[in-house]
Parts: structure tokens; C-alpha cells; sequence
């Protein structure tokens, strides 16, 4: 099993290309050029029109495009020329982003970039919702100009999506980073950064040899509480994996202080049911640190709870991390010191497992 997932990732990571791709180039000026756009969604909307079943790669020039892009073609490379080079970037927030959603939700709605198709390989990009959170964060309790929704997603895995890699990338935003809300993502190599929540939702997650980077709150800092939290998992308890992060290195940024960041605390959606609108109590949150890094800005005690909908409508519902499916070994660093707050799922995760479940059906064929 460990040969054939080395395999998989060899393949995936070379982004080989073959001579029946259909390639198509963005960049600022195209002149007369073939299948060249001046913007990452027209290459995308072209490349949708084919339904040859082969793979389409869009190379997208250095360059920084302001734009929303969507991926709903299956078999479909996203290809930058390195993070620090190609920026796709939208300041989308979810307070006024629910018209781009099908359900006018604005969380979803503001992602910069949304995946909504299987197979699908993003690399060499810097992807980034550049909403100004920290504004907004700074301003008190009470002020008309301060918004409650200032979630701004930069990647949504959608319903859709499966079979989804993003390679040498770096996803930025503040509030809820990283939407997985399909089946399969697999993150290598690549950088994180967020402050709250920046790595959540119910779809399967896997993120290797990668940098989960916690970033400053505009919000005065009150010891003895948390300021930030890494992931918000909304797992289904009939799924078995969540987010599991793997032989990554959890840092900050300058202004992010010691022990003020959780490394996750149980979301439960507000969810309809026939008998009313309510946090889902199904919605038992799955999340595995496994043999990470982490700096001294991850408070002794790593888990927390977290706020739901009770059935009265009110946020007054909580959900604690001791009836959550967290994990967590082999940390080391200055926060991985911990105190035992009565995990009761502690056991050992094996990382083996879990990628022969993840990799189940993901083989040689999705290239």
C-alpha cells in the first residue's frame, strides 16, 4: 500500500504531461496566440466547452490576476509558475458574497477560488482572499461599520470536488481559509495561513510536509484565553477522516502571542431538520495532528469548545473538544507541551490507515 500511494504522489507531483493534453496559456497579452486568455476563468470557460475526457492544463503566466475563479471541469491542471510569482487574488467577504452562492451563502460565496469538479491538480499559485479582516477586526463592539460575517475564504473544495491536490501553493486569507465542503483534498508542500477557523469543514483533508501559518488578530489579546483557532471540523460521524495534518510545521507571524491558539475546536453547522433549524449534532468533528511542529503560540491545553445553534434559535449551545474525534502524537517544539483536558478519543492515530482510506480509488488514473 505504502509503494502504490508513493506511486500516486510521484505522478501527482511530477504534473506529467502528456501529448493528448489540451493546454491553454493566461496571460496579460495574448496577441494572436492559440487558446491564450487575459484571465484565469475565460481559459477555464474554454476549457469546459471540451468534453473529450482529457486533461486540460491552464498555465497561468506570472502575474497577478483580481479575479474569482471557478474549476467545475473534471481532470483540470491549474499550473502557476511558482507561489511567489502567480497570485490569484478577490476580497470577497461573506457578510456580502451569498449572491455568488446557489444557496446565497455567503461563507462559501466569497472564495476566491472554488473547485467544484473531480480530479482536479492546483500548483505553483498563491491563492489568496485579500478581504481587509484586520480592519474590520479592529473596530469596536457596536460600530455600524463593523460587520459579524467576515469569514473570506481563498480555496473552496465544493460538493462536487474529489481527487483534488494543490501542490508548491500558498492558500491566505484570515477567517476560514480553507473550505473543504467536497470528498478528497490533499494539500503538499505548500503554505496555510489563516486566524480563525482557517482550516475547516466536512470533507476528508490531508496536509503534508506543509506550513499551518496562525496570523494576527487586530483584537487585543487576553491571556488565559484563545485568540485563534487552526481547524473547525464539521466531519459527519458516519465519515471516518476529517482534517488530518502530517509532518507539518505549525508557526505564526510576527504579533501572534504565545499560548494564544488552539489547534481546533468542534463546528456543528446550523442544519434543517423537520423539526426545526439547529446545530448538527451529527457533525462530530474529526481532526489528527500528526508528528507536527509546533511554536509556542499553541496554548498548553490545544483544544477548545465552541458555540452552536440550539433548538431555540439562540447561539447558546456548546460543544465541547472531550466529544470530538481529535488526535493528536508525536508533536514536538515549544507548543507541543500539553495539558491532559480529557480527550476521550486519544488514541493513536496510524497514519498508514488512514492514507490506504484516503488514497481508496485514488490511482494512477486520475492523470
Amino acid at each position: 500500500m505504502k509503494t502504490a500511494y508513493l506511486t500516486v504522489l510521484a505522478l501527482m507531483a511530477a504534473g506529467a504531461s502528456h501529448a493528448a493534453d489540451i493546454r491553454y496559456t493566461v496571460k496579460p497579452e495574448c496577441g494572436a496566440a492559440p487558446r491564450c486568455y487575459t484571465s484565469v476563468q475565460a481559459a477555464l470557460d474554454a476549457s469546459a466547452k471540451d468534453d473529450s475526457g482529457k486533461w486540460a492544463v491552464v498555465d497561468i503566466a506570472p502575474g497577478h490576476y483580481h479575479e474569482k475563479v471557478t474549476i467545475s471541469r473534471a481532470k483540470t491542471k491549474l499550473a502557476g509558475h511558482g507561489a511567489d510569482r502567480t497570485r490569484i487574488e478577490f476580497d470577497a467577504v461573506a457578510q456580502t458574497a451569498g449572491h455568488y452562492h446557489r444557496s446565497n451563502w455567503g461563507t462559501p460565496g466569497s472564495a476566491t477560488v472554488t473547485v467544484d469538479a473531480e480530479d482536479v491538480n492546483i500548483s505553483g499559485v498563491t491563492i489568496e482572499n485579500s478581504y481587509d479582516f484586520l480592519a474590520n477586526d479592529a473596530l469596536p463592539a457596536g460600530d455600524p461599520k463593523k460587520i459579524s460575517n467576515s469569514q473570506g475564504v481563498a480555496l473552496l473544495a465544493d460538493i462536487h470536488s474529489d481527487r483534488v491536490m494543490v501542490l508548491n501553493a500558498s492558500l491566505i486569507g484570515n477567517q476560514d481559509t480553507l473550505f473543504a465542503n467536497g470528498k478528497r483534498l490533499l494539500v503538499r508542500k505548500s503554505l496555510i495561513s489563516g486566524n480563525i477557523d482557517f482550516i475547516f469543514g466536512n470533507g476528508g483533508v490531508l496536509i503534508e510536509d506543509s506550513t499551518i501559518e496562525s496570523r494576527r488578530r487586530a483584537t487585543p489579546f487576553v491571556p488565559g484565553e484563545f485568540q485563534s483557532f487552526i481547524t473547525a471540523p464539521s466531519t459527519p460521524l458516519s465519515q471516518e477522516i476529517g482534517i488530518v495534518i502530517y509532518r507539518s510545521r505549525l508557526t505564526r507571524e510576527a504579533g501572534v502571542p504565545d499560548g494564544s491558539v488552539a489547534l481546533g475546536r468542534p463546528w456543528h453547522p446550523t442544519t434543517t431538520f423537520p423539526d426545526g433549524r439547529y446545530a448538527d449534532p451529527n457533525a462530530v468533528g474529526q481532526a489528527s495532528f500528526i508528528d507536527c511542529y509546533m511554536d509556542a503560540h499553541i496554548r498548553n491545553d490545544h483544544w477548545t469548545e465552541m458555540a452552536g445553534t440550539a433548538r431555540d434559535g439562540t447561539k447558546t449551545a456548546r460543544f465541547q473538544p472531550q466529544d470530538s474525534r481529535f488526535f493528536e502524537s508525536g508533536s514536538f517544539g515549544p507548543g507541543a507541551a500539553h495539558t491532559d483536558i480529557g480527550i476521550r478519543w486519544a488514541e493513536t492515530p496510524d497514519i498508514g490507515h488512514i492514507r490506504a482510506v484516503f488514497f481508496h480509488g485514488w490511482n494512477d488514473a486520475t492523470q
